[in-house]
């Protein structure tokens, strides 16, 4: 889904103006987050956005897109910043938010209500890692899980790769790269806590990672 930013059409520099009825629902929106709290916290994964962290996401993401950049400079990176040691990333609404507008503003296009309904009504937050073993299927039957305080949330849905890429100091060790890939209910972990987040390997092992949701952006 990735996509390496070449060139930015012209109607990416124009400004996200939403449309009669995206308006309305933004309105909404800001009224149900009013009612229910007056504080709309900086930090910490808001899984009830308002209206105008809504719309910073989508201004966001096409002012990206008119300075060249990927879409997945949005993606909140865990782990350690080398080529074999693992890593990974998650998407809140609001950074989905941004990658979806600078994916359209590169295609000359602006998210509509539907699309932005979309991402605000998911009931899962993705997970991807990046994990190094010793043999090309070592990730096969891999497990992701998170901890808060004792508490384990366990995923949704789990995905792997069967078989893994070689990775840059192949033949040395660590050989081969695979990814896991998990989703989360929000319904089932705290945004704002400190979590570990650990994945298990098929063949043994496991990678883990510590990462304070309530420093995310």
């Amino acid at each position: 889904m990735l996509m390496r930013v070449a060139q930015v059409h012209r109607h990416a520099a124009q400004r996200f103006q939403p449309t009669g009825r995206l308006k309305r629902m933004l309105l909404c929106v800001c009224v149900v987050a009013l009612s229910g709290r007056l504080h709309v916290p900086a930090y910490a994964i808001d899984v009830h956005p308002t209206a105008q962290q809504i719309q910073t996401a989508l201004d966001q993401g096409i002012e990206a897109a008119r300075k060249g950049m990927s879409p997945d400079s949005f993606y909140v990176r865990f782990g350690v910043a080398d080529e074999v040691q693992s890593k990974g990333f998650l998407i809140t609404k609001t950074g989905a938010l941004s990658v979806m507008a600078t994916h359209m503003a590169l295609r000359g296009l602006q998210p509509s209500e539907a699309d932005v309904t979309q991402v605000l009504e998911g009931k899962t937050m993705l997970i991807s890692t990046v994990i190094f073993g010793n043999r090309p299927d070592f990730a096969v039957d891999s497990y992701m899980v998170l901890n808060q305080g004792g508490k384990t949330i366990k995923p949704v849905m789990v995905r792997f790769d069967a078989r893994a890429d070689r990775s840059v100091v192949w033949p040395e060790s660590p050989r081969f790269k695979a990814k896991v890939i998990a989703s989360f209910n929000y319904a089932d972990f705290d945004p704002k806590a400190k979590t570990a987040i650990t994945v298990y390997q098929g063949t043994g092992g496991e990678s883990s990672f510590t990462i304070d949701f309530s420093e995310i952006r």
